[in-house]
């Protein structure tokens, strides 16, 4: 079977279906160090994603996976790190919050101890892991996915479902982070607003502590904008005044997919084919990466 894209939800959904004793094959327009999975601040957290009553399942399947390779750091690149939550609730959120370990409610939010992924380090893992399952990574252009020879097809694509399904659903929403010298800060902080363009947060990565961020609806631009990147800085410093001196050691932009719900559904083909379709996971494709995995994986030859 072939899987149709390189990022987080292409490899983990190629890495169930090889140990399950499949031939996998993902087919890659580019590199997974090149999507936006690579990009990603790596915060375990569900974030512009919807539908609710399924992301939570979906979250916490993926949470339990992360805290056990988390066990690795240094070969998994994942970590355990508390943070904080800034100005969110408990009952602002769905039931799957009780189920977090160690989520709790303090004065200004919540804290609790979440999975911190080094993106390029776990992709880089996911795909060796994958070759160690007897997958393999090429780098193909797909451009009719009921055309590709395989008896199984699965779309993980993102954005590229837009054009590819296509889907005019799918939207970007751009994300701008600014990665600086790490002063010191050990935790990481989240100040969201979930309806605004803007938002504070920065997470301790050994590549320095990553800044951010916007949510800019419907923008496809994939340069930084140095105005953005200012403003990303004050509003961090505002928060950890030490952050203003830090030196800026790099810039990152990446294009959330987002749908008005993600897509995970089977699509029979002629012949007895399938497609499987996993995109449209918005601000948290990592967040919920396994959990929408596993769920592909079992849509591609469902139980009779």
């Amino acid at each position: 079977m072939i899987v149709v894209g390189g990022g987080v939800a292409g490899l983990t959904t190629a890495v169930l279906l090889a140990e399950s004793g499949h031939r996998v094959r993902v087919w890659a327009r580019e590199p997974a160090e090149r999507t936006t999975s690579a990009v990603a601040g790596g915060l375990w957290w569900p974030y512009r994603i919807e539908p609710e009553r399924l992301v939570g399942a979906w979250a916490l399947e993926s949470l339990a996976v992360y805290t056990e390779q988390a066990r690795r750091p240094e070969e998994t690149g994942v970590r355990l790190v508390d943070g904080v939550h800034e100005g969110t609730r408990l009952d602002g959120l769905g039931d799957w919050a009780g189920r977090v370990p160690g989520l709790r409610e303090v004065p200004d939010g919540l804290t609790a101890r979440l999975p911190v992924i080094d993106m390029p380090v776990y992709l880089a893992w996911l795909r060796q892991r994958l070759g160690k399952a007897g997958g393999t990574v090429e780098a193909r252009e797909v451009s009719d996915l009921t055309a590709v020879p395989a008896r199984a097809v699965v779309n993980c694509t993102g954005l590229g479902a837009r054009s590819l399904v296509p889907d005019p659903q799918v939207r970007p929403v751009r994300g701008q982070l600014v990665v600086v010298a790490n002063p010191g800060v050990t935790t990481w902080f989240t100040a969201v607003e979930h309806s605004g363009a803007a938002s504070v947060y920065f997470i301790p990565q050994p590549c320095g502590l990553l800044l951010g961020g916007t949510a800019q609806e419907d923008d496809w631009s994939l340069e930084p904008d140095p105005a953005t990147a200012a403003a990303i800085v004050a509003r961090c410093a505002r928060i950890r005044p030490q952050i203003a001196g830090a030196r800026v050691l790099d810039h990152r932009v990446g294009l959330r997919p987002a749908r008005g719900a993600v897509r995970l559904e089977r699509q029979p083909l002629p012949g007895g084919r399938a497609l499987v379709h996993n995109y449209g996971h918005g601000g948290a494709g990592v967040t919920v990466a396994w959990g929408c995995a596993r769920e592909a994986a079992g849509l591609v030859f469902p139980a009779a």
